[in-house]
């Protein structure tokens, strides 16, 4: 992965998923990130990142439970929630930074 900030730091909303392997609501998570994907196309960045390769950035980000998304828009953290989410309410709230 290249430098966090770096990839956070776009013109266009980027989705952060924080997740780790293990995570059963996390796994949830990879259809509907899969589905935003392919509705968005090319307006949207996602980035996964799983807490186990990456300490350090987990930590930094305070991530205390996975998975945790995150929109990020010209590197300004827009909105944060954990737990698993539905498509359409994660397309609503990046539409906003579009």
């Amino acid at each position: 992965m290249k430098n966090f900030n770096d990839e956070i730091n776009c013109s266009q909303p980027v989705l952060v998923d924080f997740y780790a392997k293990w995570c059963g609501p996390c796994k949830m998570m990879h259809p509907v990130l899969d589905e935003i994907e392919k509705q968005m196309k090319n307006q949207v960045k996602i980035i996964k990142i799983d807490v186990d390769a990456h300490p350090k950035l987990a930590l930094e980000w305070r991530i205390q439970s996975v998975p945790t998304l995150m929109i990020f828009k010209d590197g300004d953290l827009k909105w944060r929630r954990s737990g698993a989410h539905k498509a359409k309410d994660l397309i609503a709230e990046l539409e906003k930074w579009i």
